[in-house]
Protein backbone atom coordinates (compact mmCIF):
# COMPACT_ATOMS: atom_id res chain seq x y z
CA UNK A 1 0.00 0.00 0.00
CA UNK A 2 1.00 3.52 -0.63
CA UNK A 3 0.16 6.05 1.69
CA UNK A 4 1.04 10.01 1.56
CA UNK A 5 0.33 12.12 4.19
CA UNK A 6 0.83 16.25 2.79
CA UNK A 7 -0.60 18.54 5.96
CA UNK A 8 -3.88 17.03 4.39
CA UNK A 9 -7.09 17.64 7.13
CA UNK A 10 -8.10 13.86 8.56
CA UNK A 11 -5.56 12.38 7.13
CA UNK A 12 -3.57 10.16 10.27
CA UNK A 13 -0.46 11.10 10.37
CA UNK A 14 0.39 7.50 12.35
CA UNK A 15 1.95 5.60 9.51
CA UNK A 16 4.87 8.78 8.73
CA UNK A 17 5.10 8.73 13.04
CA UNK A 18 5.91 4.71 12.83
CA UNK A 19 8.68 4.96 9.80
CA UNK A 20 10.03 8.21 11.01
CA UNK A 21 10.68 6.89 14.71
CA UNK A 22 12.28 3.87 13.52
CA UNK A 23 15.89 3.53 13.62
CA UNK A 24 18.87 1.83 10.69
CA UNK A 25 22.09 1.85 10.00
CA UNK A 26 22.56 5.07 7.53
CA UNK A 27 23.59 3.92 3.46
CA UNK A 28 23.97 7.33 2.77
CA UNK A 29 25.14 9.80 5.75
CA UNK A 30 22.32 13.11 5.63
CA UNK A 31 24.17 15.76 3.52
CA UNK A 32 23.17 19.16 4.03
CA UNK A 33 21.68 20.13 0.33
CA UNK A 34 18.82 21.88 -1.54
CA UNK A 35 18.50 23.82 1.81
CA UNK A 36 18.42 21.12 4.15
CA UNK A 37 19.39 18.05 5.13
CA UNK A 38 18.95 14.19 3.23
CA UNK A 39 20.13 10.68 4.06
CA UNK A 40 19.00 7.11 3.75
CA UNK A 41 18.52 4.37 6.20
CA UNK A 42 18.12 0.72 5.95
CA UNK A 43 15.34 -0.37 8.09
CA UNK A 44 13.91 -3.52 9.14
CA UNK A 45 9.76 -3.74 9.14
CA UNK A 46 8.24 -5.54 11.76
CA UNK A 47 7.30 -8.32 9.34
CA UNK A 48 11.27 -8.93 8.51
CA UNK A 49 11.22 -7.02 5.68
CA UNK A 50 14.37 -5.28 4.86
CA UNK A 51 13.38 -1.66 3.64
CA UNK A 52 15.30 1.77 2.80
CA UNK A 53 14.08 4.85 4.27
CA UNK A 54 15.02 8.41 2.58
CA UNK A 55 14.50 10.99 5.08
CA UNK A 56 14.78 14.40 4.96
CA UNK A 57 14.15 17.63 6.64
CA UNK A 58 13.97 20.94 4.72
CA UNK A 59 15.06 19.79 1.83
CA UNK A 60 13.31 20.85 -1.20
CA UNK A 61 12.93 21.79 -4.87
CA UNK A 62 11.53 24.68 -6.75
CA UNK A 63 9.89 24.87 -10.01
CA UNK A 64 7.57 27.26 -11.94
CA UNK A 65 4.50 24.70 -10.54
CA UNK A 66 6.03 24.80 -7.18
CA UNK A 67 7.36 28.44 -6.80
CA UNK A 68 7.77 28.18 -2.91
CA UNK A 69 9.27 24.92 -2.77
CA UNK A 70 7.77 21.22 -2.42
CA UNK A 71 10.17 18.21 -0.67
CA UNK A 72 11.94 16.32 -3.11
CA UNK A 73 10.51 12.98 -1.94
CA UNK A 74 7.38 14.07 -3.45
CA UNK A 75 8.76 14.36 -6.63
CA UNK A 76 10.46 11.10 -6.42
CA UNK A 77 7.21 9.98 -5.55
CA UNK A 78 6.13 10.96 -8.52
CA UNK A 79 8.63 9.07 -10.75
CA UNK A 80 8.09 5.94 -9.50
CA UNK A 81 4.64 5.43 -9.99
CA UNK A 82 4.56 6.27 -13.32
CA UNK A 83 7.84 4.80 -14.06
CA UNK A 84 6.01 1.38 -12.74
CA UNK A 85 2.92 2.20 -15.01
CA UNK A 86 5.65 2.08 -17.58
CA UNK A 87 6.95 -1.31 -16.88
CA UNK A 88 10.37 0.32 -15.82
CA UNK A 89 12.26 -1.81 -12.82
CA UNK A 90 12.80 0.15 -10.43
CA UNK A 91 12.12 0.04 -6.21
CA UNK A 92 8.90 -0.69 -5.01
CA UNK A 93 7.31 2.31 -3.47
CA UNK A 94 5.77 1.20 0.75
CA UNK A 95 5.21 5.02 1.95
CA UNK A 96 6.08 8.22 1.30
CA UNK A 97 4.40 11.73 3.38
CA UNK A 98 5.93 14.80 4.12
CA UNK A 99 4.76 17.37 7.14
CA UNK A 100 5.44 20.62 8.09
CA UNK A 101 7.52 21.14 11.24
CA UNK A 102 7.87 24.20 13.11
CA UNK A 103 11.25 23.85 13.32
CA UNK A 104 12.95 22.41 9.86
CA UNK A 105 9.87 23.25 7.50
CA UNK A 106 9.26 20.44 6.04
CA UNK A 107 9.62 16.68 7.35
CA UNK A 108 9.67 14.58 4.25
CA UNK A 109 9.68 10.81 4.22
CA UNK A 110 10.29 8.17 1.18
CA UNK A 111 9.86 4.20 1.87
CA UNK A 112 10.45 1.75 -0.47
CA UNK A 113 11.31 -2.04 -0.47
CA UNK A 114 14.92 -3.37 -1.08
CA UNK A 115 15.64 -5.13 -4.16
CA UNK A 116 16.50 -8.23 -3.18
CA UNK A 117 18.88 -9.98 -4.71
CA UNK A 118 20.04 -6.73 -7.00
CA UNK A 119 23.90 -5.23 -6.73
CA UNK A 120 25.77 -2.58 -8.38
CA UNK A 121 26.17 -3.46 -12.07
CA UNK A 122 30.16 -2.42 -11.50
CA UNK A 123 30.33 -4.49 -8.65
CA UNK A 124 28.80 -7.41 -10.42
CA UNK A 125 31.06 -7.27 -12.78
CA UNK A 126 33.91 -6.38 -10.68
CA UNK A 127 33.28 -9.62 -8.48
CA UNK A 128 33.21 -11.77 -12.13
CA UNK A 129 29.48 -11.95 -13.14
CA UNK A 130 30.25 -11.69 -17.15
CA UNK A 131 33.02 -14.19 -16.94
CA UNK A 132 30.91 -16.65 -14.79
CA UNK A 133 27.75 -15.78 -17.12
CA UNK A 134 28.97 -14.97 -20.12
CA UNK A 135 29.27 -12.72 -23.30
CA UNK A 136 25.70 -13.55 -23.75
CA UNK A 137 24.40 -12.82 -20.56
CA UNK A 138 26.05 -9.45 -20.79
CA UNK A 139 24.52 -8.78 -23.91
CA UNK A 140 20.60 -9.85 -22.20
CA UNK A 141 22.19 -7.49 -19.55
CA UNK A 142 22.89 -4.24 -21.68
CA UNK A 143 19.48 -4.98 -23.69
CA UNK A 144 17.50 -4.76 -20.60
CA UNK A 145 19.37 -1.71 -19.60
CA UNK A 146 18.73 -0.28 -22.74
CA UNK A 147 15.15 -0.94 -22.85
CA UNK A 148 14.20 0.14 -19.34
CA UNK A 149 15.21 3.41 -20.78
CA UNK A 150 13.76 3.15 -23.90
CA UNK A 151 10.57 2.83 -22.02
CA UNK A 152 10.85 5.53 -19.45
CA UNK A 153 12.23 8.00 -22.21
CA UNK A 154 9.06 7.16 -24.48
CA UNK A 155 7.32 8.59 -21.58
CA UNK A 156 9.04 11.49 -21.34
CA UNK A 157 10.55 11.02 -17.96
CA UNK A 158 14.14 11.96 -17.90
CA UNK A 159 16.04 10.23 -14.70
CA UNK A 160 18.37 12.96 -14.13
CA UNK A 161 21.40 11.91 -12.63
CA UNK A 162 21.90 8.27 -15.10
CA UNK A 163 25.00 7.37 -13.30
CA UNK A 164 26.54 4.02 -13.60
CA UNK A 165 26.18 3.65 -9.86
CA UNK A 166 22.38 3.63 -10.11
CA UNK A 167 22.18 1.12 -12.60
CA UNK A 168 21.55 -2.42 -10.58
CA UNK A 169 21.74 -6.14 -12.05
CA UNK A 170 20.36 -10.04 -10.67
CA UNK A 171 20.94 -12.60 -12.43
CA UNK A 172 19.24 -15.60 -11.76
CA UNK A 173 19.68 -19.07 -12.66
CA UNK A 174 22.94 -20.35 -14.62
CA UNK A 175 24.09 -21.45 -18.47
CA UNK A 176 20.97 -20.99 -20.86
CA UNK A 177 18.66 -20.63 -17.89
CA UNK A 178 19.94 -17.14 -16.75
CA UNK A 179 18.02 -14.58 -16.21
CA UNK A 180 19.07 -11.42 -16.46
CA UNK A 181 17.20 -8.27 -14.59
CA UNK A 182 18.19 -4.40 -14.55
CA UNK A 183 16.79 -1.49 -12.38
CA UNK A 184 16.95 2.06 -11.72
CA UNK A 185 17.58 3.79 -8.61
CA UNK A 186 17.95 6.99 -7.25
CA UNK A 187 14.78 8.99 -8.75
CA UNK A 188 15.49 12.38 -6.98
CA UNK A 189 15.71 14.54 -9.84
CA UNK A 190 13.89 12.57 -12.47
CA UNK A 191 11.11 14.70 -14.23
CA UNK A 192 8.64 14.76 -17.39
CA UNK A 193 10.61 16.80 -20.34
CA UNK A 194 8.66 18.23 -23.12
CA UNK A 195 9.91 15.43 -25.83
CA UNK A 196 11.19 11.90 -25.13
CA UNK A 197 13.98 12.95 -27.44
CA UNK A 198 15.31 15.30 -24.76
CA UNK A 199 14.68 13.02 -21.84
CA UNK A 200 16.74 10.60 -24.23
CA UNK A 201 19.56 12.86 -25.32
CA UNK A 202 20.13 14.32 -21.71
CA UNK A 203 20.59 10.72 -20.20
CA UNK A 204 22.67 8.93 -22.71
CA UNK A 205 25.19 11.18 -22.49
CA UNK A 206 25.59 11.50 -18.88
CA UNK A 207 25.50 7.88 -18.83
CA UNK A 208 28.43 7.90 -21.36
CA UNK A 209 29.92 10.46 -19.17
CA UNK A 210 29.12 8.79 -16.01
CA UNK A 211 30.12 5.17 -16.73
CA UNK A 212 33.05 2.18 -17.48
CA UNK A 213 31.39 0.64 -20.74
CA UNK A 214 33.83 -0.14 -22.75
CA UNK A 215 33.78 1.23 -26.51
CA UNK A 216 32.06 -2.27 -27.85
CA UNK A 217 29.97 -2.03 -25.06
CA UNK A 218 28.56 1.36 -25.17
CA UNK A 219 27.92 0.65 -29.02
CA UNK A 220 26.13 -2.44 -28.60
CA UNK A 221 23.88 -0.35 -25.13
CA UNK A 222 23.14 2.05 -27.95
CA UNK A 223 22.02 -0.19 -30.74
CA UNK A 224 19.66 -2.32 -28.34
CA UNK A 225 18.52 1.47 -27.13
CA UNK A 226 18.07 2.94 -30.47
CA UNK A 227 15.93 -0.46 -31.57
CA UNK A 228 14.07 0.09 -28.49
CA UNK A 229 13.38 3.51 -28.67
CA UNK A 230 12.39 3.42 -32.39
CA UNK A 231 14.72 6.40 -33.57
CA UNK A 232 18.76 7.11 -33.33
CA UNK A 233 19.46 9.70 -31.16
CA UNK A 234 22.24 12.00 -32.45
CA UNK A 235 25.83 12.78 -30.45
CA UNK A 236 26.14 9.24 -29.14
Amino acid sequence: MVAQVVETPGVSRSSFDHFWNMKGEWVEEPNVRRGGESGVQRIISKEGELLYAKRQTGHIYRSWLHPFGRPTVLREQDALLALTRLDVRVPQLVFCGAQRDPVHKWRALLVTRALEGFEEIEKWYAAGGRERHGEAVNDQILRALAENLARMHKGRWQHGCIYIKHVFVRVTGEGEAAKPEVALLDLEKCRQRLTARRAASHDLKQLRRHSSFSDSDWKKLVYFYETAFGSAIKGL
